[in-house]
């Protein structure tokens, strides 16, 4: 029997793949890990020449035709056909969502009426690539979930507001 765990902003299911991405090996998590730490660092190093903004991701790779690994973070998003029917693989990284952990390292999360919580009341995401002024409040580890697919499963879609 599998205990669900409720995740704030999220469907049932995709609290359960969360669940799973504790038996994604260990090293492949730190190679995923590895790979969103070297892009934000080649972000940051670029910051003149990109500007002053960042980035949010999504990644989904698949494993042995029967897995997807999923890691994303900030407000991109990948969603999943199943039968017809849309499946959430992530959850936006909400500032309201980690209001203690950007507090603890200093940051403020704004609540100005009318507008959505913001990181030093800037950012509407509490982990991106880049946002090199904001970086010492921002996160850039992805969650990493685990997702089982089979016949059923259709497509994958990526999704962002920046586009």
């Amino acid at each position: 029997m599998t205990t669900k765990t409720k995740v704030a902003g999220c469907d049932d299911e995709y609290a359960s793949s969360l669940q799973l991405a504790s038996q994604i090996p260990r090293r492949s998590r730190r190679r995923i890990m590895a790979g969103y730490d070297d892009e934000d660092a080649v972000i940051l190093q670029q910051s003149l020449k990109l500007g002053k903004g960042g980035s949010t991701a999504a990644t989904v790779i698949p494993i042995d035709s029967q897995k997807l690994m999923v890691a994303k973070f900030g407000d991109s998003r990948a969603v999943m056909s199943r039968n017809g029917v849309a499946h959430q693989l992530s959850v936006d990284h909400e500032p309201s969502n980690e209001r203690k952990y950007i507090e603890k390292i200093g940051g403020f999360v704004s609540n100005i009426p009318g507008d959505v919580l913001r990181v030093d009341g800037q950012l509407a995401v509490a982990r991106a690539f880049g946002d090199k002024r904001l970086k010492i409040h921002l996160c850039s580890e992805p969650d990493i979930t685990h997702q089982a697919v089979g016949d059923q499963n259709e497509f994958v879609v990526f999704t962002s507001d920046g586009i």
